[in-house]
């Protein structure tokens, strides 16, 4: 990840699921959310990788080794655009989409 020359994106579902962490109360972050998304993220290299029609229908056929909804969607982003994924959740192995952590 820390090579520039890798391309590296983050998920608008990965914002979604910290929005509403931060609003149950279930996470805290050190800066704002306002300056992260996109801010932060964009300041050290990242895009932000849309969901399309595309990773929606990649879900259908998804395995249910995982329930999580946020992290099915990512699945179905690296698989459809034939990314890394970055995660330590060993769930995630299953699907047989390559994993960095």
């Amino acid at each position: 990840m820390e090579d520039q020359t890798n391309e590296r994106y983050v998920s608008h579902a990965t914002a979604w699921e910290i929005a509403i962490k931060l609003s149950l109360g279930k996470l805290e972050i050190e800066v704002p959310f306002d300056a992260l998304f996109p801010g932060v993220l964009s300041a050290n290299g990242f895009s932000v990788l849309q969901s399309d029609f595309r990773h929606y229908r990649a879900l259908l056929e998804l395995p249910f080794h995982h329930r999580d909804p946020f992290d099915r969607l990512l699945i179905a982003q690296a698989k459809v655009e034939d990314m890394t994924l970055v995660t330590n959740d060993a769930n995630i192995g299953a699907y047989g989409v390559p994993l960095l952590w």
